[in-house]
């Protein structure tokens, strides 16, 4: 049985974290929840952003501070999902995208990742202050949707997002 922890993102997982981000772009799927990983090629230069986001002082305009955590296998290193946790919502994260975003590398779903990342993040939320945490997934991923509501969230509202030219279901989870 694997064995999974919960970490922030170092400098030692850089190659692990490159790895991640092909796993995705090989398989054209989104990297939700992993912050801009895809728009950098270099993994360093990702995790200068993701500590960029830690502070307040140092957030992009326009963004929220966030915690960004990877979930390792502990057996070989492997980083087998991301999940972020957004501190507070802005226009948009209210309207579309919510407190929490997450993924799971193509070829580590259908194990529970999701569902134990999810889990796990949230005593973080509490700490931060949160009473109540928003997630959104596509109206057609049942596995996201499984894993929202096998930790709590309640149906709130579909959304559409037309940037994306998508729908959304919403879900609220209090903690």
């Amino acid at each position: 049985m694997e064995t999974w922890t919960l970490v922030r993102p170092t400098e030692a997982h850089l190659e692990q974290v490159r790895a991640y981000r092909q796993a995705f772009l090989d398989a054209g799927d989104s990297m939700d929840g992993a912050g801009p990983l895809r728009r950098f090629e270099d993994p360093a230069d990702w995790l200068e952003e993701v500590r960029r986001y830690e502070r307040p002082e140092t957030v992009p305009e326009g963004k929220v501070q966030a915690s960004q955590f990877l979930c390792v296998r502990e057996e070989d290193g492997a980083v087998l999902g991301m999940i972020q946790v957004r501190h507070t919502l802005n226009d948009y994260l209210e309207r579309i995208a919510g407190h929490i975003g997450y993924s799971v590398r193509p070829d580590a779903r259908r194990k529970g990742v999701a569902r134990w990342m999810l889990a796990e993040v949230l005593p973080c939320c509490r700490d931060l202050g949160l009473e109540k945490v928003m997630l959104a997934c596509l109206t057609e991923n049942e596995a996201s949707r499984r894993t929202i509501l096998a930790n709590g969230g309640v149906y709130d509202r579909t959304v559409y997002e037309p940037d994306e030219d998508v729908y959304l279901e919403q879900y609220w989870i209090n903690l």
